[in-house]
């Protein structure tokens, strides 16, 4: 964290010249597991990571913003009128512009402000890095600005930022995850009503960690498959006449695929009831302190992400038979797919020779080597100092 801190505050005073007001930090996340349950109204369980993007930022009086990324050299500034239409400002920036959108539609006074961020949360490796960017400016703007906006509205706010301006259609989990994530806990949420419960996940008190697989894997199509399954499930969910295929209960299924007229429909309607399923079995479980025993239920959610909702590539499912070869508890593939992260639930001392059979497993089939690293449940967005 200090590292990252550091940059952020180095690009500032190089960029912008002066001390920043203060520094803000929001980390990113991988979801234990339910996937693509998010936008059917279902369950998910994520937390959030120590990598963190960080936040320097100074508010302004000329009513325009600056922003610095370590992904650019150049700063991109935009006025009202550019954040004030969804598509003015493009590339990274406009998950900063969003979030001045969004706050702006929701009746705010943002002000205006210079920001300069930096990250360790991989670019396009599925561990929510645009997440992280919306959340730590948001806690920066919300207050150079004194905004009366509680945290609690935080997450569909930054998510109507990456929907609505940047044009991404994702759910609800990224946001929340990385605003509202506690240490050594799960975020159980229910993306329909927005309830959410801290879970208890200590890892390090039981001996275990988990270790998150960067593919490193080409997203293949991802976004015009991520739509395409959206599409599908809300076209199977208006089929079966439920507002959501959260309203399909795990015993009703059977007969519920039976009223759907084609097999890759009854697949992707398959994956979402069991894996909202399997959402609830691993929350029992983890209630109980019984963590080495969701490993079963991890693999398994992999197994229906490959075969019903299709979205694995060779990368990632040799990445999960070789860790549960090396003695992982259980694996899966976490994010949206075509590519991303694999995570892997190990015991603390075994992480290192599990990444090494992974990376193994990789050369063998002639992949560039994946990045690993181990990590324990983090907090959510907040001010640094």
């Amino acid at each position: 964290m200090s590292d990252v801190a550091a940059r952020a505050t180095a690009g500032f005073r190089q960029r912008y010249g002066g001390e920043p007001a203060g520094r803000w930090a929001a980390p990113g996340r991988v979801n234990l597991i339910g996937e693509h349950t998010d936008y059917n109204d279902g369950f998910v369980l994520p937390f959030a990571l120590p990598l963190r993007t960080v936040v320097a930022a100074a508010a302004t009086d000329d009513g325009r913003w600056s922003v610095w990324s370590e992904l650019d050299d150049e700063p991109v500034e935009f006025g009202p009128a550019e954040a004030d239409e969804p598509g003015g400002v493009d590339g990274w920036a406009a998950y900063v512009a969003g979030v001045v959108w969004a706050l702006r539609a929701a009746g705010h006074t943002v002000p205006g402000a210079r920001l300069a961020i930096a990250s360790d949360v991989p670019v396009g490796s599925g561990l929510s890095s645009s997440a992280a960017i919306e959340a730590a400016v948001l806690a920066a703007l919300v207050e150079l600005g004194g905004l009366d906006l509680p945290a609690d509205r935080w997450p569909r706010l930054a998510q109507r930022a990456e929907n609505d301006y940047v044009g991404a259609p994702t759910g609800i989990m990224d946001q929340s995850a990385v605003i509202r994530g506690r240490s050594g806990h799960a975020l159980f949420l229910d993306c329909r009503t927005e309830a959410v419960e801290q879970i208890p996940f200590d890892l390090e008190a039981a001996g275990l960690a988990v270790l998150v697989v960067d593919s490193r894997a080409p997203h293949r199509h991802a976004d015009g498959e991520y739509a395409a399954r959206r599409k599908s499930c809300e076209r199977a969910a208006e089929t079966l006449g439920v507002a959501a295929l959260r309203d399909v209960a795990t015993g009703d299924l059977d007969a519920a695929l039976a009223r759907l007229d084609d097999a890759e429909t009854r697949r992707r309607v398959r994956h979402v009831v069991t894996e909202d399923q399997r959402v609830l079995d691993t929350v029992e479980l983890l209630r109980a302190g019984r963590i080495r025993d969701i490993g079963p239920l991890l693999t398994a959610s992999h197994a229906s992400m490959r075969d019903d909702f299709e979205i694995t590539v060779p990368e990632i499912d040799t990445a999960v038979e070789a860790a549960l070869a090396a003695g992982a508890y259980g694996a899966r593939m976490t994010g949206g797919g075509f590519g991303g992260c694999v995570l892997a639930l190990v015991d603390a001392d075994a992480a290192d020779a599990v990444a090494a059979a992974v990376t193994a497993a990789y050369a063998d089939r002639g992949f560039a080597a994946p990045g690993t690293l181990t990590v324990l449940p983090a907090g959510g967005a907040t001010r640094l100092d």
